[in-house]
């Protein structure tokens, strides 16, 4: 169509404020009289030129400053202006001069030109489209010009033709999003991504491409967005190449290659749909997108992504599912029946569909639409009223931009604004206004919902958990504010930095499609623990040690029960959300049955450990099985100790029983290895002890297995039998080296236990195995008192059973010797404060060491017994509370008080358990805040000052109790 711009205007906006418009008109024409035919009263373009002065302050600033401008604008074609714009804009990075100032002065015009047309009705939405994506081609590949030559200047970069730097260059500048697709809008950012060729590029020797070409692709972003005098020409985001939180700028193709290749991701097939070159070497760029043609378009009907596809979208509108659609602050883009609706319609079908019909394979929305209906894929009413849906939600998104030119796609909240701008769309009022913007909106959700009509939405209850793309949605961060977050960038960061590949575990397309769906749960699962922030760091450091983590993914999509265990582990018990990163297989126990109907003693758990041994092929299988076994076993007790099914110390039972049966299990495994190289020793006797929380069966989550290893044999024999005969004694110290190395030795399946042999005679010199006979004596002759105190809570655990019955029978025989009770009483309080030279204490959460903790009351119940069991033999094989409950009753200490100190066991050992079980190491030192705060809750308190004023408190009559009784 011919014709100057201000013949063909076909409406014009509503002011809202008459008066002030036509007084800023005046204003206008006084300054420029030239201006009357045009604008004054009767002129064509009088009408727009109101709207403008009440309406947009932007626009009408574009106006009054250069009436020249605006008259040339208005007087010819508007096709004619355009075009003359563009030409100068592409010709201005070579054009020398102010290269900046230029760029910006044909902004102005251009942004003046397409709001008068566009508001005038002389050019169609896509007509308007179309030259704000010109130009910004123009914008992006006149800023590449000006900074190549600079770099050619400083002889880094050697073009093969310096009048078309481009050209040659190995630099690829794609244009992204609606730029891509030629779709951009009034006041859009420029989506941009750089890659190079490395091998291609003409740089100086010794010039390193990827800094270099950063470096460029920086100077064209401050050349196009930074703001001078003369304004700005468009803001650039970068964000859109792999993973923008940890590359640079600027990527080479190898790299890109690998990335798309390897992880990448569905929202960026989708963004791929629309990439096309804007600058640089545009055969490079073309051959680079032909390339990675597989990565977008798979060879068949993509029904294996729908399941991603749909996880999107529920990410995207987890919560935008009610029925009415306030008008008053509407984003017009992300919001219900919004511009992203109709994108997302559009891409979708054509990430399913158009590997196999090269029809659908367009960049622009509303040609998509027709094709889709064309292919069969839609019918006419979703042709037709997604298309008018499209041109009307564009509309005012361009007007929402146009009034100041910012980029924004959310309506006025305020009523007189909200007025206001209706009539700048033309409108009478906002009612009118918002009964259109309803009904548009309401015809996009029907269609759009049809499409996962099927699809259950994961988080309707809390609000938006948008994590795909590169920006950090303003709904999201809210949503996880008022989920207790106290970092939301943060989360939103870690998780994006995920679905980019950054943590192995994740990088499979399997894996992160089941991520992308079970996100949304998964955060509100987190957010119900006392550290969600902590939990989200604890679980991204899970995935960083994890090789892959599809199977806890999948069952934790699965149970809703597990997910929020988890969660739960991962807040305040980090050790054992370590174990189900190492093993989710683990959390198979919680769903099942018998979860709730605990087992503690060690028969029942060695029968459990055998049915997870299954049937090794070999020694080296049976390693690793029994590593599996155990830690199944391990992980259940710590679970129901946190689910409150078992008590800690029935968990101490639990977890004693586990180290008994392992143990037992080992030596039966070692013992047949063993003996097939080297044979059996004639008449040989071997077993086990357990001392320590081992043998008084008060094992915690992390204790160290105190043992101490017996055998006997025949003094007539005293070589093996065996192929390879060793004398006994050297026979039964290499099977115990063997026994260590199977319960200590990390495996590829972690590792059992830690051993502590110190407590035989020689403590950590000579032989680790002893002989009974000599044992024996030494224990009835030689022992130190201490050793007597260690001998308390001995018990055998494993191997020959009449050794074992032996062995038991005389430590309780030499328990019950009969003892002066002062002299037991200065032994021990001896002992006692050489632990405390040696090893101190780690402050008030150090239940075991510190004065009036868990060792006073250990040693106190040593003395009662090495002092009274001559009379009262059934003290010995009690534990601690028992000792200290059972002579209460016999009057060996005044009742009250026993009653006292028992109380005072349960407690310091309920919360050393639950120390045990949280963390590793020292509590105080390495306990996260969460695992602080629920081991107050466990313990009753409110919180951590008033549990450790309990455990102040309690450990004070603690030890004033100790010094009264061993005094």
């Amino acid at each position: 169509m011919t014709g100057s711009l201000s013949a063909r205007l076909a409406r014009a906006p509503r002011p809202a404020d008459p008066e002030r418009a036509h007084s800023r008109v005046a204003d206008l024409l006084a300054e420029a009289p030239g201006l009357a035919p045009l604008i004054g009263e009767g002129g064509p373009a009088r009408g727009l030129l109101l709207g403008l002065a009440d309406h947009s302050p932007f626009l009408w600033g574009l106006a009054a400053r250069d009436p020249t401008r605006l008259a040339g604008l208005l007087e010819r074609a508007p096709e004619d202006s355009n075009a003359a714009i563009l030409a100068d804009q592409r010709a201005a990075g070579l054009a020398g001069g102010d290269v900046a100032a230029g760029l910006r002065r044909n902004r102005a015009a251009h942004a003046l030109l397409v709001a008068l047309a566009d508001i005038g009705g002389v050019w169609s939405l896509e007509e308007v489209t179309a030259a704000l994506s010109d130009f910004a081609d123009a914008s992006v590949g006149a800023a590449v010009d000006a900074a190549l030559v600079q770099a050619a200047g400083t002889g880094r970069f050697l073009p093969p033709d310096p009048s078309k730097p481009q050209e040659g260059s190995g630099l690829i500048v794609l244009g992204m999003g609606k730029l891509g697709a030629g779709e951009l809008n009034y006041s859009s950012d420029v989506d941009l991504i750089v890659l190079f060729d490395p091998d291609t590029a003409p740089l100086r020797a010794g010039v390193e491409a990827t800094p270099f070409f950063s470096r460029i692709a920086q100077a064209v972003a401050k050349l196009l967005q930074e703001r001078t005098a003369d304004g700005y020409v468009h803001r650039v985001d970068y964000r859109l190449r792999p993973d923008p939180g940890s590359t640079p700028t600027a990527l080479s193709l190898p790299s890109a290659y690998t990335y798309y290749e390897t992880v990448g991701q569905n929202w960026e097939r989708a963004a791929f749909i629309k990439a096309r070159p804007v600058a640089g070497d545009r055969t490079l760029a073309e051959t680079f997108l032909a390339e990675l043609r597989p990565f977008i378009w798979r060879k068949y009907f993509d029904f294996a992504s729908i399941a991603d596809v749909h996880a999107m979208k529920r990410q995207i509108h987890a919560v935008r599912g009610h029925g009415a659609i306030a008008v008053a602050g509407h984003d017009i883009k992300l919001g219900r029946g919004g511009i992203r609706e109709v994108e997302f319609f559009v891409q979708t079908q054509q990430l399913v569909f158009g590997g196999r019909r090269p029809s659908l394979r367009g960049r622009r929305t509303l040609e998509m639409l027709r094709a889709l209906h064309d292919e069969g894929w839609i019918t006419p009413e979703a042709r037709d009223e997604l298309g008018e849906a499209y041109r009307f939600l564009r509309t005012v998104e361009h007007r929402l931009q146009m009034v100041a030119d910012e980029q924004t796609q959310r309506l006025p909240e305020d009523p007189g604004k909200l007025a206001r701008f209706a009539r700048f769309l033309g409108y009478a009022d906002e009612t009118a206004f918002g009964d259109a913007l309803t009904a548009e909106a309401r015809r996009v959700q029907g269609h759009y919902a049809l499409l996962f009509e099927a699809e259950p939405d994961l988080a309707a209850e809390v609000g938006d958990l948008v994590f795909t793309g590169v920006e950090d949605d303003p709904g999201t961060l809210a949503t996880l504010r008022s989920l207790g977050f106290r970092a939301p960038e943060r989360a939103t960061e870690t998780v994006r930095g995920w679905h980019f590949g950054r943590r192995p575990a994740v990088t499979s397309p399997r894996a992160r499609e089941v991520l992308t769906d079970l996100v949304p749960p998964l955060i509100q699962a987190l957010s119900g623990t006392a550290d969600p922030d902590g939990a989200l760091a604890a679980l991204d450091r899970a995935f960083g040690r994890m090789p892959a983590a599809v199977e806890l993914l999948t069952i934790l999509r699965s149970h809703e029960r597990l997910r929020l265990l988890f969660a739960d582990l991962l807040g305040t018990v980090p050790r054992l959300a370590d174990t189900v990163a190492f093993s989710p297989h683990v959390l198979d126990a919680v769903i099942d049955p018998a979860f709730v109907a605990p087992v503690t003693e060690a028969g029942a758990l060695a029968e459990q450990l055998r049915t997870g041994l299954g049937q090794p092929r070999d020694y080296e299988d049976f390693l690793d099985r029994s590593r599996d076994a155990a830690r199944q076993l391990r992980f259940v007790t710590g679970a129901r100790l946190l689910s409150g099914i078992l008590p800690p110390a029935g968990a101490g039972r639990a977890y004693a029983g586990i180290a008994e049966a392992v143990v037992a299990s080992a030596l039966r495994a070692v013992e047949s290895v063993f003996a097939a190289d080297h044979g059996r020793v004639p008449g040989g006797r071997f077993a086990v002890l357990g001392l320590g929380r081992l043998g008084s069966r008060q094992l915690t989550a992390d204790s160290d297995l105190d043992l101490v290893v017996l055998y006997d044999f025949d003094p007539d024999a005293r070589e093996s039998d065996g192929k390879r005969p060793l004398d006994a004694a050297v026979y039964y110290n290499r099977l115990t080296q063997r026994l260590v190395a199977a319960l200590t030795v990390p495996t590829r399946r972690g590792r059992l236990y830690e051993v502590d042999l110190r407590l035989r005679p020689s403590g950590g010199q000579g032989p680790i195995a002893n002989q009974w006979q000599r044992f024996a004596a030494y224990w009835r002759e030689e022992a130190e008192p201490w050793e007597h105190m260690a001998l308390t809570r001995a018990r055998a655990i494993a191997g020959d059973p009449g050794l074992m019955a032996e062995a038991d029978a005389t430590a309780a025989a030499i328990l019950c010797q009969s003892r002066d009770p002062e002299t037991v009483a200065r032994e021990v309080r001896t002992m006692r404060a050489l632990v405390a030279k040696e090893k101190g204490d780690h402050g008030p959460l150090d239940l075991k060491l510190a004065p009036g903790g868990l060792l006073d009351l250990d040693f106190l119940a040593q003395a009662l017994i090495l002092s009274h069991a001559a009379a009262h033999p059934d003290l010995v094989g009690l534990d601690a509370p028992g000792v200290l409950e059972s002579a209460g009753d016999r009057g060996l200490i005044e009742p009250g008080l026993a009653g006292r100190l028992v109380t005072a066991y349960r407690l310091l050992d309920d919360v050393h358990h639950w120390q045990r079980l949280m963390v590793e190491g020292e509590f105080g030192r390495t306990a996260p805040a969460a695992a602080r705060a629920r081991l107050a809750a466990a313990s009753g308190q409110p919180d951590e000052a008033a549990l450790v004023a309990q455990l102040a408190e309690t450990r004070a009559g603690v030890r004033a109790a100790f010094e009264e009784i061993l005094k």
